[in-house]
């Protein structure tokens, strides 16, 4: 028998990211990037089909999606504990389940390690900012905390849009609306259609996961409102080619030149396994100049990182460079380094020089 209860409160206790529901070994939580087992009597496939039905039950939800296409993704919330992500999935022709923990509270993003450079997208009124970085690197928390300065600092309506809602904005000196895709409104594309006619002055976008729903971002961030996302990438110039890769070759160049009048920002963070145990983030700022500009309209992005290198000045940070500094402070490994950084041999040389 597995108590999904005790499960969810000793994950929250112990700091997991993620709790993993899968048969044929015991339930296990993600802690940091160490995947630790709660005992040694593996989840047999029944078993596994009775975890994943009761989740369902609990968060009052139907199975239909589910048992018609074997996945689905939904939220749960545990009253005085914590609220969840559970995404439910078929393997091995049995039922399992990942569960993200998700916190009430927003986290003060200094004790993130989030830097200034990047909070200060809160202070943007119009055009497009990037959150992007891989699954699980912490992109929705660096966003939430940019709205809550948003929402402690201005009056403004702010609108988001996510699959599910993972942090809950109270109204400070702004007026916050969440919606979530599926119960709140049918799909992103949807939403961003109607979320024009609700007068907002920020608008936080999930993901823009594809060409309908990148081209809602950027038609809104041209008509003058700050619109904030996520993108799976890693790197400020292979985010800018994913965009433009996903429109026919017959209209990239136009999104080239609608990109480099409406992008703002991109940032690019790591979750990065800290020595002694833990994580540690890090990020690549990168701030639209004319040079950029310039580059995203000639399809040379290949040569933004040079840019962002030469840019500190400017308030730009590399990727590598952020990981540098974190291994010359001790809180990394240099093979750690080496493995994160997007110039590995670079960062091997300079490693080694120290």
């Amino acid at each position: 028998m597995v108590d999904i209860r005790r499960h969810l409160e000793n994950a929250v206790g112990a700091g997991a990211s993620d709790i993993l529901v899968i048969s044929g070994m015991p339930v296990s939580y993600k802690v940091g990037t160490e995947l630790i087992r709660t005992g040694d009597e593996p989840v047999m496939p029944d078993l596994a089909n009775e975890v994943v039905e009761r989740l369902f039950r609990l968060a009052d939800r139907s199975m239909e999606h589910f048992n018609r296409t074997g996945d689905d993704d939904f939220p749960l919330s545990v009253p005085g504990l914590s609220r969840f992500r559970v995404s439910a999935y078929r393997q091995r022709g049995s039922m399992a389940a990942v569960i993200r923990v998700i916190r009430f509270d927003i986290p003060d993003p200094v004790s993130m390690g989030i830097p200034e450079e990047v909070m200060k997208i809160s202070d943007m009124h119009h055009g497009l900012a990037l959150v992007t970085g891989p699954s699980g690197a912490g992109k929705s928390t660096t966003l939430a905390c940019i709205v809550d300065r948003i929402n402690s600092t201005r009056a403004a309506h702010i609108i988001t849009l996510e699959d599910p809602v993972e942090y809950l904005h109270r109204n400070k000196k702004s007026a916050v609306s969440q919606r979530e895709i599926g119960s709140d409104t049918e799909s992103y594309v949807t939403a961003m259609r109607a979320c024009l006619r609700q007068t907002p002055d920020v608008i936080l976008l999930g993901e823009m996961r594809d060409y309908e729903t990148i081209c809602s971002a950027v038609t809104a961030a041209e008509t003058g409102h700050l619109l904030l996302s996520t993108l799976h990438t890693v790197g400020a110039a292979s985010t800018i080619d994913r965009i433009i890769d996903v429109f026919p070759s017959g209209q990239q160049q136009q999104i080239r030149v609608q990109l480099s009048q409406v992008l703002r920002t991109v940032v690019s963070q790591q979750l990065l396994p800290q020595a002694g145990g833990g994580v540690v983030l890090v990020f690549e700022v990168m701030h639209l100049n004319s040079a950029i500009r310039n580059m995203i309209r000639e399809s040379k992005t290949h040569q933004i990182d040079s840019v962002i290198q030469s840019s500190a000045g400017e308030g730009m940070i590399s990727m590598d460079s952020s990981i540098f500094e974190v291994f010359k402070s001790g809180l990394i490994t240099r093979d750690t380094a080496v493995k994160f950084a997007l110039n590995s041999e670079q960062m091997e040389r300079k490693t080694l020089g120290l």
